[in-house]
C-alpha cells in the first residue's frame, strides 16, 4: 500500500498539471490577438464536443460485434433536440433531456 505522503503528492502533482493545462492556454492567448479564421473555427469546438456525446450515448457498443441503438436515448432525444432548437440555451437543453430521460425511465420501469 502505498505511503500518504506518496498518495498525497500523486493526487497534488495531478492537480498542478490539470490546473496548468487549463489556465496557461487562457494567459497566452490573452496576450495574443488571434486571426478571425482561427477564433471563428475555435467557436465550433464546444458544438462539437456536445454533439459526439450526444452521438455517442446513442448507440450500445458490443465488443465484435456493429452497436445497437439505445432506443430510451434516442426518445429523449427528440424532446431535447425540440427544446435545443427553439432557445437554444445550453442549460434548457440539459434540463429538458435529463427530465425526458427521467420520466422515460419511471413509465418504462
Amino acid at each position: 500500500m502505498p505511503s500518504f505522503n506518496f498518495l498525497l503528492l500523486v493526487i497534488l502533482g495531478c492537480g498542478a498539471v490539470t490546473l496548468l493545462t487549463r489556465v496557461i492556454p487562457f494567459i497566452i492567448l490573452k496576450k495574443i490577438n488571434l486571426p478571425l479564421g482561427v477564433v471563428q473555427f475555435l467557436s465550433f469546438v464546444p458544438i462539437v464536443i456536445m454533439a459526439t456525446l450526444w452521438f455517442e450515448g446513442l448507440f450500445i457498443q458490443h465488443l465484435g460485434h456493429l452497436p445497437t441503438i439505445n432506443w430510451l436515448n434516442v426518445a429523449a432525444s427528440v424532446p431535447t433536440v425540440i427544446s435545443a432548437v427553439i432557445s437554444k440555451n445550453l442549460l434548457v437543453i440539459v434540463i429538458v433531456g435529463m427530465i425526458s430521460l427521467a420520466l422515460l425511465r419511471v413509465l418504462l420501469s
